[in-house]
This record gives structure tokens, sequence and C-alpha cells, in this order.
């Protein structure tokens, strides 16, 4: 099993608060992540990307002397409903460039549902996270447990604090895509005990809809489970606890247990995600709304037509940036993120924000593990101003970074933007990659 650093970063900001960061979450299946720079004012962010741990291998197909073999690349086709609405709008606490979604969940196998609404669509994690206040208490989702028997719970450590709460397993609904019998987190569950103490030292807690800013995050990244198979051998602090009435200590949890992102649990379009957004102004735009599409390749609606494909890394999920002169590594593809994040000497700054005195014109190069290259321009504005604007979709909103290259949601305005997820079969290889 790869014992490697899973990181990635995201930062979301109160409109009342200028100020913003990103911070480095902890490694995945091992090791733990080297930090970021850190939020002033932590509120949610994405969790750092973790690999599956599951092998891509599969049992060779033997064919009989009248039957073809398909081609590698064949992806299975569907016409299952599969657009799903996503809006960026304001928000309770005023936090500025929030994509959010409804979700449906469901006790397995009845027709006992909830529809909850306010979740937050993350390409940077992985699984359903849901505040335990946001149930009602007639939707009695099953425990998982561990080994021993007992009550299974998650610690996730985003860029600027953390989730905690029980494993349980729902059927998860999405535009008419279902995933069956998935393990999700519900936050805050009082089923469980107080934080662990190596969990509560990992930032701020975001245990209610005001910390997290939404009722919930849907980790819709480039992996499978949260954690994979570091978890499923060994008990990583941080991750997975199994919890008696009075106190939880870390355990191993098998890959099939640990939260998962519910696309890869599709019958059919489970390959990856399609987000589609409106262009906004530069000075923004009051609200817009889009689509999450579910496959790649599956059907009509999330063909790859002339989308360049970029690989990411198959353990952290990070791609490069070249940016005027310098090459970071470390650089993602985020929908969690609500600005973008690189190092920009020539622009003055606000806080945590980047404030020039006119909209700036910029240009770098996005490359894949494999060489292949797509140039991208965009633009930055005065973060003072787009505040005073009012409006919650902002295409130019950026800030300081020093070590990764963050293409936050303002990335995503105007773009089609794809996320297959690892291992998964695509009419352009396998994941993980991203392409626009």
């Amino acid at each position: 099993m790869r014992n490697l650093t899973c990181v990635l970063i995201t930062a979301i900001v109160a409109a009342s608060v200028t100020i913003a960061g990103c911070g480095g979450g902890s490694g995945g299946n091992g090791s733990t992540g080297a930090a970021a720079p850190a939020a002033s004012s932590p509120a949610a962010a994405s969790a750092p990307l973790a690999s599956s741990g599951a092998s891509a291998a599969s049992a060779p197909v033997v064919a009989a002397p009248s039957e073809p073999i398909a081609p590698a690349n064949t992806v299975t086709q569907s016409t299952t409903p599969n657009v799903q609405p996503i809006t960026v709008a304001q928000i309770a606490t005023g936090t500025r460039n929030m994509l959010q979604t409804s979700v449906t969940i469901c006790v397995p196998g009845t027709s006992t549902c909830q529809t909850i609404d306010n979740i937050q669509v993350d390409t940077g994690s992985q699984g359903l996270r849901i505040l335990a206040s946001a149930l009602l208490p007639s939707l009695a989702l099953p425990s998982v447990t561990t080994s021993t028997g007992a009550t299974a719970a998650s610690c996730t450590v985003f860029g600027s604090g953390y989730t905690w709460g029980s494993v349980r397993t729902a059927d998860v609904h999405l535009a008419g895509e279902v995933a069956a019998a998935t393990s999700i987190q519900v936050i805050a569950d009082p089923v469980v005990p107080a934080v662990p103490t190596d969990c509560g030292n990992s930032g701020l807690p975001m245990l209610t809809a005001t910390a997290l800013r939404s009722n919930g995050i849907l980790g819709v990244g480039p992996f499978s489970a949260d954690c994979g198979g570091g978890c499923a051998t060994t008990a990583l602090p941080r991750w997975y606890y199994s919890c008696s009435s009075s106190t939880c200590v870390a355990t191993a949890l098998p890959v099939a247990q640990q939260v998962t992102n519910p696309i890869s649990r599709f019958a059919t379009d489970n390959n990856g995600i399609v987000i589609d957004l409106p262009a906004v102004a530069a000075t923004g735009a009051a609200s817009v709304t889009g689509t999450m599409t579910f496959g790649i390749g599956s059907q009509s609606n999330n063909l790859l037509g002339s989308a360049q494909v970029l690989p990411s890394n198959s353990t952290t999920g990070f791609v490069s940036t070249a940016f005027q002169g310098q090459t970071y590594s470390r650089s993602f593809i985020d929908s969690g993120s609500n600005g973008l994040f690189f190092a920009l000497s020539s622009a003055p700054t606000c806080g945590f924000w980047f404030c020039p005195t006119a909209v700036q014109s910029l240009a770098a190069t996005v490359a894949g593990i494999n060489g292949a290259t797509s140039n991208v321009t965009f633009t930055i504005g005065n973060a003072t101003s787009l505040f005073a604007s009012g409006n919650n979709a902002l295409g130019n909103l950026a800030g300081p970074a020093s070590n990764y290259f963050g293409w936050g949601l303002p990335f995503f305005f105007g773009r089609r933007i794809f996320t297959a997820i690892e291992a998964s079969v695509t009419p352009a290889g396998n994941g993980p990659y991203y392409a626009f």
C-alpha cells in the first residue's frame, strides 16, 4: 500500500471579514502532510485528497473465439438522469463563492428519506458529510461498526479545521443516480463521545452550520475513499476511531466501510463528474446557477470533446502550475476553495486578499504528470471592492500563497471542468485526471 502524503488545501471566508487563507490538510495513507500557511480566521475547507488504496487491477477478460474483446477505454453507456443543479448565491453566513447543492439521503433500502439543502460541492475531498443537526430524528441511519463491534467514528482534517462524527450508511440520491448503502459522516453526532484530543488539536471545530458555512460537504474529488488502504491496515491518528460509551481510540477500518465518494458507488455514470458554471462579470454576480453532470463519456451530455486532459498524481491528486518563472508542483483544482491562491509580489494585499488598484490580467500553464499542458488566462480584482459590491459569485477573488497554486472556485466560472476518479475507465484513459 502507498505510504505517501495526500494533501489538498481550501479556504472559505465570511463576507463580513475580509480575511482568508489556505491551510494544509493532514496526510493520507500513512503520513502527515506538510502544512501550508494557516488561515487567520479558519473556516470550512476541503479535506486532503487521499487515494482509495484499492488496486486498479482487475481480472483479465477471456472471450470466446466469436466474441470481440472490448477496447480498454470503453465506458458503460447510461440513460439515467445525471444532471444535478448547483448554485452560488447568498448564504446565511455571508460567505462568498460557496458552491452548493441539495442531497437526498435515505435509510438504506427504504423510502424513508430526507432532502438536505445547502451542501457544499467540493472537488477537493471525498465523501458526504452532513451535520447531525440537519437530519430529522426519524431518519435512523445504521451505524458502521468496527471489528470489535464498536461504533465507528471519523475525524476529517481540512485546511482550516476539522469535522468529527459517526460513520453511518445511507442511500445517497443525486439527480437520478443512487449510491446504495454508502458510508457517510454524520458531523457532531451525539451517539459518539467527545472529540479525541489528537483530532481536537487540528484547528477550528467545524461542528455547526455557522462554522461549516453549510449543512454539509459533498466531496466529489478524484478518489473513491477518503483515506484508503493506509487506514484499512493501520490505526492512523486523525482518521477513524472505535468508540465505546465514553471514549474513542484510533482504529483501522476496511476501505469498503470508509466514508466514500458517492459518485464512485453509482451503478453507471460513476467514473467522474463535469462542473459547468457560467462566466461572471469583473464585478461578479449576485448569484449563478450551473450543473454537475455525473459520468465522463457515458452519455451525450458528458463527452470530453476538445477538453485538454491533465492526469494528476495518483496519490496526491496534484497537477503542476508554471507561473511567472516558478513551477508549483503542489497545484490543485478545487471547487471548495473560494478564491485563487498563489504568490504574486506585484499585487498589494488587503488583509489576506489581493487588492490591486485595477483588475490585473495574468497567465499560467497547468501541466499533468504526463507533460500535457493547458494555458490559462485569468484576472484578479480588488477584494475590498468585490466584497463591497454585495455580489456572491466573484470570478476575480484571489489571495497570496507561498508554496502552492490553488485553482479555486473562480477558476470554474466560464469553464467546463471534468474530474475523473482514480482507476475508473474513461474515454481518455483511467483517472485520476482533470480536463478543461
